[in-house]
């Protein structure tokens, strides 16, 4: 067959600061998705792309080319609204968990899929699997079913949603263009989406522990998704969150399930439950639900009944102990005084270490490792009083796991400059 364009054509366009046309766009996913563009040209691309950005068309005609390279869902079927959430990623993120259910519990759809974890950043999916019995992967047929019988599922995505976005991502991965935000952009949206939800709240974090290091980054790619999602017919509204220090009080997949049990018996840690409601609202706000209190459903065990009946629907055993590793090391306070600064992303490179993630794709976790805190950032400590436990299955990673953390806390006399998690919402 004659081929519409040239691979080097198009290149040399985005190499020279040029834009391209929606044909192009569509020409160069679907060449690439069935292997007639090879790797090193979509590199190429993808650099030049890093370098030069891309206007807000050409993010949203390449967003539309990787959905239109697979497979839709379809909910129009359902007799509720659905709405669905996404996070950037960080340190201690276990929100999906006790939000799914709390949105459900409203009588609105939620569709979650969902990842595993790479390196410091957990994934949804290796938190659930420490759950006896449960299994993340649901048919279309069985997650609408689910969907309208219990409100929410939280399961892995089909391999037939957006592939080009899978094959470009590996790509990306392996050519230092990771950070461009038309291809992180695209690469969320796109899959979000194909995913078929009618509303969608981004969690786009920032700091230390975060994908984004710098705030106006970050407000970037929020406010590019939002525009995508718009010219998509998805509502779109996006948070900026702080991800300077884990969220929560653990770090590892059973501890972050415990956790999250804790915040939907209506306890839990405060800025897990701050963030858990902040999302809550946005999305029953975009799924046109807007008389809801969150905050109730968590103290009535409204949305405790849903998580039970959606673990149970994928097998799980909703009343089974959790994990526990098998050998622990505490680390303690050496003075008097008030704890000033905790690292995110060194205590998540702990975790990591400790087991609670992989390495690479297909590598195995260990369900109870990771790292308990005991103070976070302006609590009072007592010489001697525990800091943070170390939890892993295998002794012998405990030694790196301290190497990790060697500098990652402060104690001091004054207490640090209080600093809001949620910091601007984008519509």
């Amino acid at each position: 067959m004659t081929e519409a364009f040239d691979a080097v054509d198009l290149i040399t366009i985005k190499r020279d600061r040029g834009e391209l046309t929606t044909a192009q766009i569509d020409w160069l996913i679907e060449a690439y998705t069935r292997g007639f563009v090879a790797d090193e040209q979509m590199s190429a691309f993808a650099m030049a792309v890093l370098l030069n950005g891309m206007t807000r068309s050409e993010i949203r005609d390449l967003t539309l080319a990787m959905i239109a390279s697979g497979e839709r869902l379809d909910f129009s079927g359902l007799d509720k609204a659905t709405t669905d959430k996404h996070s950037t990623g960080g340190v201690g993120d276990k929100i999906t968990l006790p939000l799914a259910p709390l949105v459900a519990s409203f009588g609105v759809a939620v569709p979650q899929l969902s990842g595993r974890g790479l390196g410091h950043t957990g994934g949804t999916l290796d938190k659930l699997e420490s759950i006896a019995g449960w299994r993340a992967d649901v048919t279309p047929e069985a997650m609408l079913a689910q969907l309208a019988d219990v409100g929410a599922v939280i399961c892995a995505a089909g391999s037939g949603l957006a592939p080009a976005d899978k094959k470009l991502y590996a790509l990306r991965d392996t050519t230092g263009t990771v950070e461009a935000i038309p291809l992180i952009a695209s690469s969320i949206m796109s899959k979000k989406i194909a995913e078929g939800t009618s509303a969608l709240v981004l969690d786009v974090k920032f700091g230390e522990g975060a994908f984004m290091k710098d705030i106006d980054r970050a407000r970037e790619l929020a406010r590019t998704m939002v525009d995508l999602g718009r010219d998509a017919g998805v509502t779109t509204t996006a948070l900026l969150t702080d991800m300077s220090v884990p969220l929560g009080l653990t770090i590892g997949n059973a501890l972050e399930v415990r956790e999250s049990l804790e915040v939907l018996e209506g306890g839990g840690p405060s800025d897990v439950v701050e963030l858990t409601i902040a999302l809550a609202a946005e999305m029953l706000a975009s799924a046109g639900v807007t008389d809801a209190d969150p905050a109730a459903a968590l103290a009535d065990g409204r949305a405790m009944d849903v998580w039970r009946r959606m673990i149970e629907a994928q097998g799980g055993d909703a009343s089974a102990p959790l994990p526990r590793a098998r050998h622990s090391e505490v680390v303690t306070a050496s003075r008097d005084g008030i704890l000033t600064r905790q690292q995110a992303l060194p205590f998540g490179i702990a975790a990591w270490r400790l087991g609670a993630g992989r390495a690479r794709q297909g590598d195995a976790v260990s369900a109870g490792a990771g790292v308990e805190l005991h103070a976070k950032p302006g609590d009072r400590v007592a010489a001697g009083a525990p800091l943070f436990t170390l939890h892993a299955d295998d002794e012998a990673r405990i030694p790196r796991a301290l190497e990790a953390v060697d500098g990652a806390w402060e104690i001091g006399d004054d207490a640090p400059a209080e600093r809001p998690l949620i910091a601007e919402a984008i519509r």
